[in-house]
């Protein structure tokens, strides 16, 4: 299919996804449908049906059994992937923790979409967030294009870390839109990820070894400490994939992206597909002698707080853009941005929440325009 080393193809989010899950040919991948995820499984079954691939895949009951399967496959040493949504992540709530606390290298694809009630399939980041403290590492991706790459890299990263990964594309907004993007040889994408070896795993007849046991008082807290390390690890060895990847890509991918905000005294921060229609307002902002710029989350667990404070101390006022809520207490990236900001002394600066898209309403340029210069001071952009 690919005669160059790269090629370029107009796809949706889903259908990139599936193409990079083609080209790392995972051992297992257990699925079950749901709005918008669905399109993944259902292209990456075509391409096993057609003989495309050879990944074992699961059909299975429901989204819990889904991640029952996946810790199961990592388990027994297999290089294994999922997919979910929405409801469906939430449903696998129980077992990302186990994924988790089992050091298992899962690579799961989310279509973030907003959770019931009322039901709404549209997408926004309520799902992601509601597990944002479930041991995972969190990947956003802004376009078809790096939900390609970070397809690719989170899966090297997962392996890698020895932690699950979650690769985040916003539902519809990204997973149902047709973009250009740019795709490598699937020979090029198997040499960077190489054969997976897992160090320990269940069918070692030779070295065995015993998954999930029993840890009460006396052990348990050291378990956690020693997971949580693995996970601050994680954030050195993303950068260090990701500019491994750059290097046969020539794509650059970071802990976040900064967008004209050396000399910006205003600063957005936000997360996912809203960041193209950001830089299109900073730009127009720009043009007016605002000097704007824009910080997008790439690597959001773990969450890089002193270099984000390095990245915010000169800003004179930060507006933090969250497509969630968190229930009686500030908005999920709100509350990082203000932990990141602690850290700077003798700092003044001025900071606003605002809340945008849930349910999948649209945000557009203008609204953000007028955010950035003082005509909207509600929390809620509606």
């Amino acid at each position: 299919m690919f005669k160059k080393d790269k090629t370029k193809l107009a796809l949706t989010g889903g259908a990139a996804a599936a193409l990079a899950l083609k080209q790392i040919e995972p051992d297992v991948m257990p699925v079950y449908p749901i709005t918008p995820q669905t399109p993944i499984i259902e292209t990456y079954a075509k391409f096993c049906a057609d003989g495309e691939a050879k990944t074992e895949m699961i059909e299975v009951e429901s989204e819990h059994s889904a991640m029952s399967a996946a810790v199961g496959a990592s388990a027994a040493g297999a290089r294994t992937v999922t997919a979910t949504s929405s409801q469906g992540l939430a449903l696998m709530n129980e077992i990302l923790y186990i994924a988790s606390g089992m050091r298992l290298p899962i690579m799961m694809l989310v279509s973030a979409r907003a959770l019931s009630a009322p039901l709404n399939i549209h997408g926004d980041h309520s799902d992601v967030m509601g597990a944002r403290d479930a041991g995972w590492i969190q990947i956003f991706c802004e376009n078809t294009q790096e939900v390609y790459d970070k397809t690719i890299i989170g899966m090297k990263l997962a392996e890698a870390a020895k932690l699950p990964v979650m690769v985040i594309m916003d539902g519809f907004n990204t997973s149902h839109s047709v973009e250009n993007l740019e795709v490598l040889d699937e020979k090029i994408v198997k040499k960077f990820l190489g054969e997976y070896r897992p160090e320990k795993h269940l069918l070692d007849v030779e070295n065995p070894v015993t998954f999930g046991a029993l840890a009460l008082q006396n052990v348990y807290f050291e378990f956690k400490i020693d997971q949580e390390e693995a996970m601050w690890k994680a954030a050195k060895e993303y950068a260090r994939i990701a500019e491994e990847y750059g290097k046969i890509s020539g794509r650059k991918c970071g802990i976040f992206e900064k967008y004209k905000t050396k000399d910006a005294e205003k600063i957005l921060i936000l997360a996912g597909s809203t960041a193209g229609t950001a830089k299109d307002a900073v730009d127009d902002l720009r043009k007016k002698g605002e000097k704007t710029g824009l910080l997008k989350i790439e690597l959001f667990r773990p969450f890089p707080y002193e270099k984000m404070a390095e990245a915010l101390k000169n800003a004179k006022e930060i507006i933090v853009m969250d497509r969630a809520l968190s229930s009686g207490s500030n908005a999920p990236l709100y509350s990082e941005i203000i932990s990141s900001l602690y850290q700077i002394q003798d700092t003044k600066y001025k900071i606003q929440s605002v809340v945008y898209g849930l349910g999948g309403r649209d945000v557009f340029k203008k609204q953000i325009e007028d955010v950035v210069m003082g005509k909207i001071k509600s929390n809620y952009l509606t």
